[in-house]
């Protein structure tokens, strides 16, 4: 990965819609070769999906939280997180008394508290509440390393 595909990236995280033309002007290349750069990140899996980013507080999401949790049946969880529409990320973490890291988000705090009283049965677990996102969905693309 090269100094243009950083680039690139850069550009795309901001706004996946730019269309390839303006992409290659931005970066100072044709149309086609932006394009093919762009189809062997898709194929090489750097470029996952593209989606959009939902302002959550403008669908009635209103609280977030950070739910750390030690559980006891890690498959039992996982498969609890997948059908829940709360969780929105579920990270298994290392070292200290929690295994696992939900990001919730939910309309208010007594639904919130509803939420936990669905988890308490998957282990012990406390919760954070966020208050604000100073620094949300930060560009991984200036952490690239660059290769030959």
């Amino acid at each position: 990965m090269d100094q243009v595909d950083k680039n690139l990236l850069l550009v795309l995280q901001d706004n996946a819609r730019i269309s390839m033309t303006e992409l290659g002007r931005m970066v100072g290349l044709t149309q086609p070769a932006v394009t093919e750069r762009v189809r062997r990140m898709e194929e090489r899996g750097v470029i996952k999906e593209y989606r959009a980013v939902v302002a959550r507080e403008k669908i009635g999401k209103h609280t977030m939280a950070a739910i750390w949790l030690r559980a006891t049946n890690c498959e039992s969880l996982y498969a609890f997180c997948q059908s829940a529409q709360e969780v929105i990320e579920c990270h298994r973490i290392s070292g200290g008394e929690y295994n696992h890291l939900l990001k919730v988000v939910t309309a208010s705090l007594p639904d919130l508290e509803m939420f936990e009283n669905e988890i308490v049965k998957y282990g012990k677990f406390a919760t954070s509440i966020v208050l604000s996102s100073p620094i949300e969905n930060k560009s991984l693309a200036a952490v690239v390393p660059e290769s030959n």
